[in-house]
């Protein structure tokens, strides 16, 4: 006689089987050179933003809006995987300067994981998770003429002391 097990731990044990799959697809592979667009987006899913560099593309990744990373990944003219790199990076904040376009801090570091509004209509904020030791964000403030005022480091919401504790 077979016996039919729907203890919690099964459930949990299927429902991690399933999702498991799914992260494969955060990063683009270390063998990603040669890949065909098609082949690499099979893989990590659809882009969020796709551009023409130089002589070929650049396919954009974010994972967020909590995730830590965005991927750009490169194209030579024949529509193959010549790189990857993870742009969210403090050499690549460090890039971002005050009259900056927005534009272009768009270029350099793809799609915030989230943007605010500022009071008074004074433009807006970008903010970026990285990873980083110490549960930090880069935040781009944009003006409404689409210019970088200021740019630095702060702590999300998620990170912010709470009755003496962190909730990590």
């Amino acid at each position: 006689m077979m016996r039919h097990c729907s203890s919690p731990w099964n459930w949990l044990l299927l429902c991690l089987s399933l999702l498991l799959p799914a992260c494969s697809s955060y990063a683009p592979p270390r063998t990603l050179a040669g890949m065909s667009r098609d082949e690499l987006v099979a893989l990590m899913g659809p882009p969020d933003m796709e551009r023409q560099v130089d002589a070929g593309t650049r396919l954009e990744f974010p994972r967020g809006p909590y995730g830590q990373h965005t991927w750009f990944v490169y194209f030579d003219a024949a529509g193959r995987a010549i790189r990857a790199e993870q742009v969210l990076t403090e050499q690549n904040f460090n890039r971002i300067l005050p009259g900056m376009a927005q534009e272009d801090v768009r270029q350099l570091l793809g799609r915030p994981s989230e943007v605010q509004g500022l009071a008074r209509a004074r433009g807006v904020v970008w903010s970026y998770r990285y990873e980083n030791p110490f549960c930090d964000w880069f935040q781009v403030e944009l003006s409404l003429q689409q210019q970088v005022r200021s740019a630095g480091y702060g702590k999300p919401p998620e990170c912010e002391q709470r009755d003496g504790i962190f909730p990590f």
